[in-house]
């Protein structure tokens, strides 16, 4: 019995392996194609671009693109120069960092000097009040003290007018200072969203997945995870185009995200794929919520925008697992991953978590 599971788990995870094989395949393809049909240089700049373009990961760089092609008709190296720079650069986002940084270190050296200005004037300040009081004390006629008077009232003008101009440069400071906060934390959440499906990349989903499981397993409380997949997303593709791909990914992707809430972490793990961690959550609780996906993207009517034709309905597949002492990042996701593909083993449409009688072959493709 026990060879028969693990056979199961095999054909799994052979499924799962020639799936991601025709999928990438047929990305590289498309690729291929607009390079060949555009006459470009197979460079890997230019396949990294097209082959993004294939997948319809970056809806922004999709747009560029397809402006480009509707406007020009072609897209020339130029082109692909000034795409490869808004979209792919890795220093994009340091040089956006560094140059934040620099502002608010600027804002900082100015403020500063303001406060040293200031400082001074406060000794000088202190310096005539006692030159004055000296002077009063040897004062011995009325229009000397009144000489001496009118100066101390004059130096008081002066630093409460230095003290006011501090005042305004300290509140414009703060003012800027709380915007380039703001620059920074957009820098941040852009840094850490698919820009497609508005939902966490996978960087922000690898950096969330180790936190949760630290710290449910400090805490002794349960955690589960779910990893969801589009059925039947290539056909989608190749039939209706890219846009109508995208269409697809933004519906399924609204559809998890309204149906996690607190703590939950919803990620696009990559191509058509999702990922949710739902901390303090236990495996009954976490397949129903799981369920509620599915029902939800099942519901949607899919229409392609451009002639408005209905194109039927989408689902998804959906594995989920929980968390197991001893646990890292990679075995969890393993193991709902697994249970992923055995849902698709199944008939797809369908949600399976890794106490299913279905899942114990991907069960044992783990162990």
């Amino acid at each position: 019995m026990r060879a028969a599971f693990a056979a199961t788990g095999l054909g799994i995870m052979g499924e799962q392996i020639a799936d991601e094989h025709e999928r990438t395949l047929a990305f590289a393809k498309v690729a291929f194609s607009q390079i060949r049909a555009l006459r470009q240089a197979a460079t890997p700049r230019n396949y990294e671009v097209w082959y993004t373009y294939a997948t319809g990961y970056n809806s922004q760089l999709n747009q560029s693109i397809n402006d480009l092609l509707q406007n020009k008709g072609q897209v020339t190296e130029t082109d692909l120069d000034q795409i490869y720079d808004a979209q792919f650069s890795p220093a994009r986002q340091m040089q956006q960092l560094d140059q934040v940084g620099l502002q608010v270190k600027d804002e900082i050296d100015q403020v500063m000097a303001m406060i040293e200005a200031a400082a001074g004037s406060a000794t000088t300040y202190t310096e005539s009040l006692a030159d004055m009081s000296q002077q009063l004390g040897d004062a011995d006629d009325r229009e000397g003290l009144r000489a001496i008077v009118e100066s101390l009232v004059q130096t008081a003008k002066d630093m409460e007018r230095s003290n006011q101009v501090l005042e305004e440069r300290l509140t414009a400071s703060k003012q800027e200072i709380n915007q380039l906060q703001q620059n920074l934390e957009a820098v941040r959440h852009e840094s850490l969203t698919d820009p497609l499906t508005t939902l966490a990349n996978r960087k922000f989903f690898d950096e969330s997945v180790e936190k949760a499981i630290a710290e449910a397993a400090a805490k002794r409380e349960p955690l589960s995870l779910m990893m969801t997949d589009i059925d039947h997303f290539k056909k989608f593709n190749d039939s209706f185009g890219h846009q109508t791909g995208d269409q697809v990914l933004r519906l399924a992707a609204m559809s998890v995200k309204n149906n996690v809430k607190g703590q939950d972490i919803a990620a696009r793990y990559g191509g058509e794929e999702f990922a949710v961690v739902l901390p303090n959550t236990v495996l009954r609780s976490a397949t129903t919520v799981a369920d509620h996906i599915r029902r939800a993207v099942m519901t949607k009517q899919l229409m392609k925008r451009s002639t408005h034709e209905q194109l039927g309905r989408i689902t998804i597949s959906i594995g989920v697992a929980t968390l197991r002492d001893g646990d890292t990042p990679q075995t969890l996701i393993e193991r709902a991953d697994a249970c992923l593909y055995a849902a698709k083993h199944a008939g797809r449409n369908r949600v399976i978590c890794e106490s299913d009688p279905e899942a114990t072959g991907a069960q044992s493709k783990v162990a």
